[in-house]
């Protein structure tokens, strides 16, 4: 099977092995962060010389004004940031693809995908947007979703190649999930209100190639995760939590070869992967983290699932596998340090506030970024060490996008580039935009 998104880390996380590598074929080059969570979707980043500290005239490359409101978290290729937006003005909203030139931060292009009149647009929960998903950017085309209101198809100067309107269902508190590739497909989780499934479409047109609706009649059955592909045994599986269970679907196809079943809606974290198993987070109203080995078939609740835990569990951070330790982050600022094998606590410590971004791990650090724009940047390993703590002073629930030697965070307004610097920005700096 031939995909970009697909690396090396992916199929050796899944057969027990833990480092990541670009697989064979055309991909991402270093510094390309090219869709949720980076070049594996699991938060891992190449970058070996990152900033470790850094504030509002600190290490700021430059700060870049943001039309609209939106959460995407930005995405980066080939030396250009990519991100979405929405606009509502007279009566109107106006769903946008936004494109910034990641060395100056000039915003090179802004393209309507969809408007929409606004009155007909169901409300959404009050930590949400009309532009939440992260967009995926691939051989020379960029892939927008917007859920239950569109997803489309860009190229790399902003002119929309197709639109897929027709993917209809009743969205609970907007949408959140990001679009995963899978060979020549898109995967998306349509986890609604009512009568939940999973599609993908095609990546050249937009067009249905499959639609399979969720096996599991959850009690509350909205959902918000991201799709994660897998390869097991030789075999690509694409993973998608959703209420009740997660479940693993043939990519070509859309058949379901396992599900692990749980008690939890609104289900926000993208799974992980990593020595020969897959993590989840349960959503709410009790969040688990499940480790389950991906190599079953049918219901594997009573089978395959390795370990569970509770305390420090997730509603909305993704997890994220470091060497071999399991790292995960509460929705109230509660870090956790678990053998990623048996499940076993190595440490707990409250490191920041309400947290809704996703951790990463990147130069040998692990950064976590609070809704205040705190970011706190910790020592991976067995014993709690904090390195630094890093205060921006804006909102944030996006996930961070890493470069080659800089990190890029969106804020409730602007766009950062933060990278070491000779001297502090001053006013009238580029941090100043």
């Amino acid at each position: 099977m031939s995909t970009t998104l697909l690396r090396a880390a992916l199929i050796a996380a899944a057969s027990g092995a833990a480092q990541a590598g670009p697989a064979t074929g055309s991909g991402p080059s270093p510094g390309d962060w090219p869709e949720f969570r980076g070049p594996t979707g699991q938060g891992h980043a190449s970058a070996k010389d990152l900033p470790l500290e850094w504030g509002p005239a600190k290490n700021v490359a430059w700060r870049k004004a943001l039309p609209g409101k939106g959460w995407s978290s930005p995405v980066l290729w080939k030396g250009r940031v990519y991100l979405t937006t929405a606009i509502e003005e007279g009566g109107k909203l106006s769903l946008r693809a936004l494109c910034v030139d990641a060395s100056s931060g000039h915003l090179r292009w802004d393209a309507e995908v969809f408007s929409h009149e606004r009155s007909g647009v169901p409300g959404i929960h009050s930590k949400n947007g009309h532009a939440s998903p992260t967009p995926v950017v691939e051989d020379g085309r960029v892939y927008v979703h917007f859920g239950h209101l569109g997803t489309a198809c860009l190229d790399l100067d902003g002119k929309v190649l197709w639109r897929q309107a027709a993917l209809r269902y009743a969205p609970a508190h907007g949408s959140g999930g990001s679009p995963a590739v899978a060979g020549e497909l898109l995967v998306l989780s349509c986890d609604g209100s009512s009568d939940p499934f999973v599609v993908a479409l095609e990546k050249g047109t937009g067009d249905v190639r499959w639609r399979t609706p969720r096996s599991v009649d959850a009690r509350k059955k909205f959902s918000f995760s991201t799709p994660l592909l897998i390869e097991v045994g030789g075999r690509a599986q694409v993973v998608v939590p959703g209420s009740d269970a997660a479940c693993a679907y043939d990519p070509s196809s859309g058949r379901e070869l396992w599900r692990v079943r749980y008690e939890g809606f609104s289900v926000v974290p993208r799974p992980v992967c990593g020595h020969g198993l897959v993590y989840f987070a349960t959503g709410y109203e009790e969040p688990r983290v499940l480790a389950v080995r991906p190599d079953g078939q049918g219901d594997v609740t009573g089978t395959h699932v390795a370990w569970s835990v509770r305390k420090g569990a997730p509603n909305t951070p993704s997890l994220l596998v470091a060497g071999g330790d399991l790292f995960m982050v509460s929705d109230v600022g509660v870090a956790s340090c678990l053998d990623a094998r048996t499940g076993s606590v190595h440490w707990q410590k409250r490191v920041c506030g309400s947290c809704s971004a996703s951790p990463v791990l990147a130069a040998g650090r692990i950064y976590v970024i609070d809704e205040d724009g705190l970011c706190v940047v910790l020592k991976p390993g067995r014993t709690f060490e904090t390195l630094a703590e890093n205060d921006l002073g804006e909102r944030t629930l996006a996930s961070l996008a890493v470069g080659e030697r800089e990190l890029y965070i969106r804020t409730e307004k602007a766009l950062w580039r933060i990278e070491e610097r000779q001297r502090p920005a001053s006013a009238g700096s580029p941090a100043g935009q």
